[in-house]
């Protein structure tokens, strides 16, 4: 794309830099995010939305760190934004809050 190998040993930062594009993690953050507003704007009885109140079963699980769940992740990712969940419900603001813009 920009005319750099793997040979060059270029950091990735850098390659960004030159092409202009946000970091990938921040996109997919900000996918995730645009995802999770528009389960919220749903209204409560569609079958989406009937899966947030759904209860797990308590199962035995392998050695190691639990998995990631989809709640934990957006908690995280709302932390992050010092935000709360009732903000995407106005969805001018909610894109104007999770909107990542690439650098130029």
């Amino acid at each position: 794309m920009c005319g750099k190998t793997r040979k060059d040993r270029i950091r990735n930062i850098e390659i960004q830099r030159q092409v202009g594009v946000a970091p990938i993690d921040t996109k997919i953050r900000e996918g995730r995010l645009r995802w999770f507003g528009h389960l919220q704007r749903r209204p409560t009885n569609a079958p989406t939305r009937k899966l947030d109140s759904i209860e797990t079963v308590e199962i035995r699980r392998g050695r190691g760190r639990p998995k990631l769940t989809w709640d934990a992740l957006i908690r995280r990712d709302l932390n992050g934004l010092e935000s709360s969940p009732s903000i995407a419900l106005n969805r001018a603001q909610w894109k104007s809050l999770i909107h990542v813009a690439d650098p130029s």
